[in-house]
């Protein structure tokens, strides 16, 4: 039994695996570590994974928005309280991402979500990071900076006429409210990218275009033209690359970049990647028991295999066998 989970800053997803490959989907409100307690991860967890996991899981796979240092072990430690596991990986969501379009190929892999980053990758790892910056020094082009930009038009009274009678009739919000949150409630960057669908809804208004394709230029010069991407493909995950590929793609055209793939969500190219892996490892392992085996027969004498096998795994390795068996 394996678990994957893909944790943005609006929602996870999970994938629990069993091993007959049986995959089961769950769901819940993101769980960024910088943001959530250890004690809501374990709740969440207790609702919405265990029950269809149990308790003894292979191995944990968490690709998490704001995981890194201390808040890697916080979700660790969340884990373990709920888990019994062999293995557990925490990685960033940019590593998730970047195994999720391109596997074992080198690219350049970019979020454009609730927030945005980008990293430049070998097949591997990440050997490269334009930091993100999040939702006040960067996350350009994800939702929060698209409302934010949004909302910056609005109280400085440069959307055109229709467009803001519009939005103050459906939004009912005046300056003091917008101040309130994003300055003085929790999770501002969620507000700021509850703004997303009214974009979405006025791609017909030359504003808005224009406002989108201003911000994904920005988010390419700063964040991917800094790459060596001349010879790479720069491909998306995320709801904004998503709901507005037509603009991302034009201006990618208009950059000179070479687009790959773009994907509203990494978590089942994520199962793909690890069942894929796991398989490769299972060979390998298979692979190099059989020449370890071989090798055991041929230094005793023994022209039983599964003797040969059993001798093998009791002493753990091939000098060792031969020894205990002479």
């Amino acid at each position: 039994m394996i678990i994957i989970a893909d944790s943005g800053s609006t929602k996870v997803d999970f994938r629990i695996i069993d091993d007959s490959g049986k995959v089961r989907k769950a769901a819940c409100s993101g769980l960024n570590p910088v943001y959530v307690s250890s004690q809501v991860i374990q709740d969440s967890l207790k609702e919405q994974v265990l029950p269809l996991s149990g308790k003894k899981v292979d191995a944990i796979y968490f690709y998490g928005a704001g995981v890194i240092g201390e808040t890697a072990d916080k979700v660790r430690g969340a884990f373990t309280e709920v888990f019994d596991y062999d293995l557990i990986y925490v990685e960033s969501d940019m590593l998730g991402a970047a195994r999720a379009l391109f596997g074992d190929k080198a690219g350049i892999a970019c979020i454009l979500g609730t927030g945005s980053n980008s990293c430049c990758y070998d097949g591997r790892k990440i050997v490269r990071n334009v930091r993100s910056g999040g939702f006040i020094l960067g996350d350009e082009a994800g939702g929060a900076d698209l409302g934010k930009r949004l909302l910056k038009a609005y109280i400085k009274g440069l959307m055109p006429a229709s467009l803001e009678q519009e939005f103050q009739e459906r939004y009912n919000l005046d300056y003091a409210a917008i101040v309130r949150h994003v300055y003085r409630e929790p999770e501002p960057g969620r507000f700021l990218g509850s703004f997303s669908p009214f974009i979405e809804e006025h791609l017909d208004d030359p504003f808005i275009v224009n406002l989108l394709v201003d911000t994904f230029n920005d988010f390419l010069r700063v964040n991917v033209m800094q790459y060596d991407y001349g010879h790479l493909e720069v491909s998306f995950i995320g709801s904004v690359a998503s709901v507005y590929r037509d603009i991302l793609t034009k201006c990618l055209d208009d950059a000179g970049l070479q687009l790959g793939t773009i994907m509203r969500s990494p978590i089942d190219a994520l199962v793909q990647y690890h069942t894929r892996r796991r398989q490769q490892e299972a060979r390998t392992s298979g692979e190099l028991m059989e020449k370890a085996v071989a090798l055991v027969m041929a230094r005793t004498g023994i022209s039983d295999r599964e003797q040969a096998r059993q001798l093998l795994l009791k002493f753990g390795s091939v000098a060792k066998a031969v020894e205990n068996y002479k």
